[in-house]
C-alpha cells in the first residue's frame, strides 16, 4: 500500500493506493483491498466514510467488473463517493486482477457530513459529492462515435452539475482526464478549449484500455470549490 498526506485547499487529504493480493480472485481481492483501506484510516482517526473519491483499476474487463461490483457494496450508505473505473492492465506492478486509489479528506471541522447527489433516476456512480465546500464529480462518460461527440455530450453535463452544487468551471481546483490508447492527447485538448475557457490549476492526463462499457473514448473527473 503506497500512502500520501497533503494540505489541500486548507484541508488534510489521505491519498491510499493498493493492489490486491495474487492468488484470490477479483471480487476477494476487492474486499481485502477495502479492509486494508479501512485499517489504515482508522488509525488516522478516520474512517470509509471520509472518503470523497476512488478510482477502481482492473486488469480485464471481467476484473473491473467484479471489483465494481465489491465496491458499490462497501462504499454504501455514509461511505459513498465520487467514483470512476478503468480497465488498464500496465496500471499494475503485479500479477493482481485489481487495484484502488482512495482519496480521503479530513473536514476542517467536526460534525461535517458529505451531501450525495444522486443522478435523476439513480444510476451506479453518485453524480456529485459536496464535503466541507468541495465538490467531487464522479467520473464522466459518454458512448458516441468520435473524441468531440461524447466531450460535446460530457462537457455540458459537468457544467449542470457544477451549477448544481454552488460552483462552476472557474471554480475548478483539478480536472483528470482518462484517454483511451487509441485516442490523440493533442486532439484531446484542443476539443476541450474550444469549450472551457477557465484557467485550471491541475490538469493531469491519462491513458487507459477500457472503462464501464464498450465503445466510451473518455473519462473525466473534476473537482471544484463553493463559495462558503
Amino acid at each position: 500500500m503506497r500512502k500520501k498526506i497533503f494540505l489541500w485547499l486548507g484541508r488534510e487529504f489521505i491519498t491510499l493506493s493498493c493492489e490486491g493480493k495474487e492468488g484470490m480472485t477479483a471480487s476477494d481481492q476487492a474486499q481485502d483491498i477495502f479492509r486494508r483501506l479501512d485499517g489504515e484510516l482508522r488509525g488516522m482517526g478516520l474512517s470509509l466514510e471520509n472518503t470523497a473519491r476512488t478510482r477502481l483499476w482492473g486488469k480485464d474487463r471481467e476484473s473491473r467488473n467484479l471489483g465494481s461490483n465489491e465496491r458499490v457494496r462497501i462504499l454504501s450508505g455514509k461511505a459513498r463517493s465520487a467514483s470512476s473505473s478503468y480497465i488498464a492492465p500496465g496500471h499494475f506492478n503485479s500479477d493482481a486482477k485489481v487495484a484502488l486509489d482512495l482519496l480521503a479528506m479530513r473536514p476542517s471541522r467536526q460534525g461535517l457530513e458529505k451531501t450525495l447527489v444522486e443522478y435523476d433516476p439513480p444510476i451506479t456512480p453518485l453524480r456529485y459529492l459536496t464535503y466541507d465546500s468541495v465538490v467531487f464529480l464522479s467520473g464522466v462518460t459518454a458512448v458516441l462515435p468520435t473524441l468531440g461527440d461524447q466531450l460535446s455530450d460530457i462537457l455540458p453535463r459537468i457544467s449542470s452539475s457544477l451549477t448544481d452544487a454552488g460552483s462552476s468551471w472557474d471554480k475548478l481546483v483539478k480536472v483528470s482526464f482518462f484517454l483511451h490508447r487509441s485516442q490523440a492527447l493533442q486532439a484531446l485538448k484542443d476539443l476541450f478549449k474550444k469549450t472551457v475557457k477557465a484557467e485550471i490549476p491541475q490538469m493531469e492526463y491519462v491513458f487507459v484500455d477500457g472503462y464501464s462499457a464498450e465503445g466510451k473514448l473518455i473519462e473525466i473527473e473534476v473537482t471544484a470549490q463553493k463559495p462558503v
